[in-house]
């Protein structure tokens, strides 16, 4: 069965930084785009940044230049390495990963990770 699993999370201080990693597997599968979303409590799950097989990439505003999304597409991992974090950025991070499977037979649908908590205190 494929699945994502996320690590990285934790508690850093404002100003610190994290690195947080989405690994895929399982049996047979391709990948297409890759990202990662965050939701806060009482708030909607919301794009943080995407990166697509090739490499072009896409960010929230709220995390431009601070924030930089990357793969390896031979790892089957993306990561999102996170700097001059800031008390809003408080939250659960989701990558997500469109992905063919064997159990799909090919067909293309949005698998998501568990979740990891990011918690930055001021």
């Amino acid at each position: 069965q494929v699945q994502l699993v996320e690590s990285g999370g934790g508690l850093v201080q404002a100003g610190g930084s994290l690195r947080l990693s989405c690994a895929a597997s399982g049996r047979s599968f391709s990948i297409n785009a890759m990202g990662w979303y965050r939701q806060a409590p009482g708030k909607q799950r919301e794009l943080v940044a995407t990166i697509t097989t090739g490499g072009s990439t896409n960010y929230a505003d709220s995390v431009k230049g601070r924030f930089t999304i990357s793969r390896d597409n031979a790892k089957n991992t993306v990561y999102l390495q996170m700097n001059s974090l800031k008390p809003e950025d408080t939250a659960v991070y989701y990558c997500n990963a469109d992905m063919g499977t064997a159990q799909t037979r090919g067909v293309v649908i949005r698998y998501w990770g568990q979740g990891t908590q990011v918690t930055v205190s001021s």
